[in-house]
């Protein structure tokens, strides 16, 4: 079985919802992952914050304007009298739903639930419209086998569990549908997987049912050797490694949810991401194979903050990183990048909601220097240590810039180079012009 996951622009109006038909095979066993109609999920969290914000005649508004959107895409879907009824009712429970929720108690759960609506509205749209066309389909809730656990981790195991049954419970089909992005949590509440959840959802599904292969189709025809909004010139990848194509979606590339690659990855299920604005197109294939010999790819991460902390305690003392990263782990902060000398540690983050706290605890180690207006630079390739030459080449190409940190030797597939947010556009070019 495959699993095919369509972002928003895949099902983004009515015209792009049928011609899923040039890619779906009805007769091929697969489950179809869909994300909302795009713009819908931007739509939703301006409800639920005017909902957050005690404001129920400003959510009243916003749920009109997006029903009138949903109103123009039913009637323009649908081609039947029985379909049009089937697709209206649908959004007149969905948005009476929406318009339900009281402001005297709006609570994180409320927000979830107001949220999932995009993804259940498109993927039962879909199904009806297919049921218009007498193709048979078969909806998976997602609410019904999706899981996270107390730490927001998905439970692969869950999730196998519980979907296995209801495939079986239907043998005789060959088309699943199902939501990206939405789940429930540990206490049993409508959760989700956080913004481009979608590709995860796909991938989780993939490796809990020991798929044969998992899709990702965009409106870009695989992940490319560089920033195409930037670069000119930029080609799609052919292939690439888990390793590699983690440290690309971590740094930057935006055609993949930087975690979806993870449980692919444990359980050796192949990824492709395709287009499907050309379908035909061979899009770009993720295994466990690495090409030796080549650099792959660069991409680029912006708002980041560079924390320094320089302290003589440092030199030969046990125990000072720990310490250090205590503090970040305290905030709940992740760190992309770190460099160290006798007496000095420098580390970059790029969420700094808890910077000032941070700061704070920080100074009980030394003095602490911050600059903001950075990106990292990220080389993708083969950067083993029996490799030669690749380093030089990567730094030979920048040496007109100024670089703040470099982080390189951690990863046999990543150089990472900090620079000022100003130089990111140049560096990126310079890159590209000598290393492809």
């Amino acid at each position: 079985m495959k699993i095919l996951k369509f972002g928003g622009t895949s099902v983004g109006s009515p015209e792009r919802m049928k011609k899923l038909l040039d890619i779906i095979r009805p007769e091929d066993k697969q489950i179809v992952v869909l994300s909302a109609v795009s713009g819908t999920t931007n739509s939703l969290v301006e409800i639920s914050n005017a909902y957050l914000n005690g404001d129920k005649q400003k959510a009243k508004q916003l749920c009109e304007i997006l029903f009138d959107k949903y109103k123009l895409f039913v009637d323009e879907l649908f081609s039947t009298s029985q379909g049009k009824s089937n697709g209206t009712d649908l959004i007149n429970y969905h948005f009476t739903l929406l318009n339900s929720f009281s402001t005297d108690l709006f609570t994180p759960v409320e927000e979830k639930i107001i949220l999932a609506q995009g993804e259940l509205l498109s993927t039962t749209l879909y199904h009806y419209y297919l049921a218009e066309l007498g193709i048979n389909s078969v909806l998976l809730p997602a609410l019904d086998f999706m899981k996270i656990d107390e730490d927001n981790e998905p439970v692969i195991d869950y999730i196998g569990a519980h979907l296995q049954p209801l495939l079986d419970k239907n043998t005789d089909q060959t088309l699943f549908i199902t939501q990206g992005y939405i789940c429930r949590n540990s206490f049993g509440e409508i959760d989700n997987l956080r913004r481009g959840g979608s590709d995860y959802t796909a991938s989780l599904i993939g490796a809990a049912i020991r798929a044969d292969e998992v899709q990702i189709w965009t409106d870009i025809d695989g992940m490319h050797n560089n920033d195409p909004r930037i670069v000119k010139g930029t080609r799609p990848i052919a292939q690439l490694s888990f390793e590699e194509a983690a440290e690309l979606a971590y740094f930057g590339a935006k055609i993949l949810h930087p975690q979806s690659v993870f449980p692919a990855q444990k359980y050796k299920i192949p990824v492709r991401l395709l287009n499907t604005m050309e379908p035909s197109a061979a899009g770009t294939l993720i295994t466990h194979d690495s090409e030796k010999g080549k650099i792959k790819s660069i991409a680029a991460k912006d708002g980041i903050t560079a924390i320094k902390i320089h302290s003589s305690r440092m030199l030969l003392a046990y125990g000072f990183l720990r310490k250090v990263f205590e503090v970040f782990e305290r905030y709940k902060t992740p760190i992309d990048m770190i460099t160290t000398s006798e007496v000095a540690v420098s580390v970059t983050i790029d969420e700094t909601s808890y910077l000032e706290e941070i700061l704070h605890d920080l100074q009980d180690f030394g003095t602490v220097e911050v600059e903001d207006h950075r990106s990292i630079i990220c080389v993708v390739g083969d950067f083993a240590y029996e490799s030669h030459g690749f380093a030089a080449r990567v730094f030979d190409s920048i040496k007109h810039i100024s670089i703040k940190m470099i982080s390189y030797g951690a990863s046999n597939y990543n150089i990472s180079l900090l620079v000022n947010t100003d130089d990111k556009t140049e560096a990126l070019r310079s890159l590209h012009d000598r290393l492809f």
